[in-house]
């Protein structure tokens, strides 16, 4: 079959609408988020139903074609973009954004993977609950992505990565059959965890098509804080003092350096007083769905400790949502300000609380500083992912064995490598993408 026969089996299952082709409305799904890669692709196939997936990727494994499942073409390590060959095809998960249910009682909410979250955010919030996950990305990224990146976001401190609010999921394997475990349960001991093969598989393992995920209590009373930090403050210990003293309260602790913090002030129309001490500086927020929890009492008695101590030069705290709004807004800058001024090369490491962060702070290219979070028993990625753009690090830093294991896994799943091959591993068997 030549490629437009293929493109016309696709548009027969799904219909006009389902199917994109047309080269100008392609370069939207083709290039990643960052604009470091453009892939090329037969067409964009863009499902209704997970019966429709399961069509799609029956048709796709006979035909012998690749596919990339794509949630918001948020990805900053190209784990959503096709490859150059033009042997992938790209599954858009954008028309299934159905909010299935939002539970009370079990605080839980059931989507597709295709919800945008800021949509599913605002749908426990209407029924008093709060979905944890907050990220940048928030107003485009889907939720079907923040499954695949197994994505962080701003109160992880709290409340833990995307896998940690997983409870179910629903899912169309290499082959076409379809697992449907959208259970809400938080005790499930009947075997393996097998939602959590998807968690950071982005898309390699299958395409996610719905989730359960766990809510929270709604806060009602917040208290913020900027920190002016001292030179060399121990970020680790301080960061310690603030748990143990506020309990399970602590939803935000945000280091930001001097430099950081000039760039998003020169990016703002309206920046606020606060800066950096001559250590950076720190956002800290508590949050409660009490009414009854004094938290500005609780931030101001933690706070003077720290100055005490001497780890922090001078403090804030937020009288006002519009004061807090301002100093989220510095930190949400951040990114813009360094676009406004060149760029910048991200990176995405995480290490042990333990270790010493100076040891990080002094390397000043990116291999340096992988490698020093790798001595410290970190990680290259510590929620963007693996994608194309570091399938690399992962072969020189992760440990033989778990990357081995991951091979083994994708042999089990996807031996023909027809789900985003070329992103994170390939199968034991098959030759390298590229």
């Amino acid at each position: 079959m030549s490629p437009s026969d293929h493109v016309q089996a696709f548009r027969d299952l799904l219909g006009a609408v389902g199917v994109v082709d047309d080269p100008q409305r392609l370069a939207t799904y083709t290039t990643d988020q960052r604009q470091l890669f453009t892939g090329s692709t037969l067409a964009v196939l863009k499902p209704v139903t997970t019966k429709q997936v399961s069509d799609v990727v029956t048709l796709a494994a006979r035909l012998g074609i690749g596919l990339v499942p794509q949630g918001g073409n948020t990805s900053y390590c190209g784990g959503a973009t096709p490859d150059a060959s033009g042997r992938q095809v790209v599954v858009s998960l954008e028309r299934m954004d159905a909010i299935r249910e939002v539970d009370p009682l079990s605080m839980s909410i059931s989507v597709d993977a295709g919800a945008i979250l800021k949509r599913v955010q605002e749908a426990a919030a209407s029924a008093g609950l709060l979905l944890p996950l907050s990220l940048g990305a928030e107003g485009s990224c889907r939720i079907g992505g923040n499954i695949g990146t197994n994505a962080g976001g701003l109160s992880v401190v709290r409340y833990g990565m995307t896998r940690d609010l997983l409870l179910g999921i629903e899912a169309v394997l290499p082959d076409g059959t379809i697992v449907s475990d959208m259970r809400k349960l938080r005790k499930n001991n009947t075997g393996y965890d097998v939602k959590q093969c998807f968690v950071g598989s982005e898309g390699t393992l299958g395409i996610v098509t719905g989730a359960v995920l766990r809510l929270a209590p709604l806060p009602v009373r917040r208290a913020t804080a900027w920190l002016k930090l001292a030179k060399a403050a121990p970020l680790a210990e301080l960061l310690a003092l603030v748990r143990r003293e506020s309990g399970e309260l602590l939803t935000t602790f945000e280091f930001m350096t001097a430099r950081s913090i000039a760039l998003a002030t020169a990016a703002m129309a309206s920046p606020p007083s606060v800066g950096p001490g001559s250590g950076g500086a720190i956002l800290l927020e508590f949050a409660s769905s009490s009414r009854h929890l004094d938290l500005d009492s609780l931030m101001e008695t933690i706070l003077a400790e720290t100055v005490e101590y001497e780890w922090v030069e001078d403090a804030f705290l937020a009288q006002s949502g519009a004061q807090r709004a301002s100093m989220w807004e510095l930190r949400e800058t951040i990114p813009e300000g360094e676009k406004r001024w060149g760029g910048s090369v991200k990176h995405d490491i995480s290490v042990p609380l333990s270790c010493a962060f100076t040891q990080l702070i002094e390397a000043s290219l990116s291999l340096r500083l992988y490698d020093a979070a790798a001595a410290l028993g970190g990680t290259f990625s510590a929620e963007h992912g693996v994608g194309r753009f570091k399938r690399h690090l992962l072969e020189k830093y992760g440990d033989a064995g778990r990357v081995a294991v991951m091979r083994r896994i994708k042999t089990a799943f996807d031996p023909a490598d027809i789900m985003n091959a070329g992103a994170v591993v390939r199968p034991v068997n098959a030759e390298p993408a590229y």
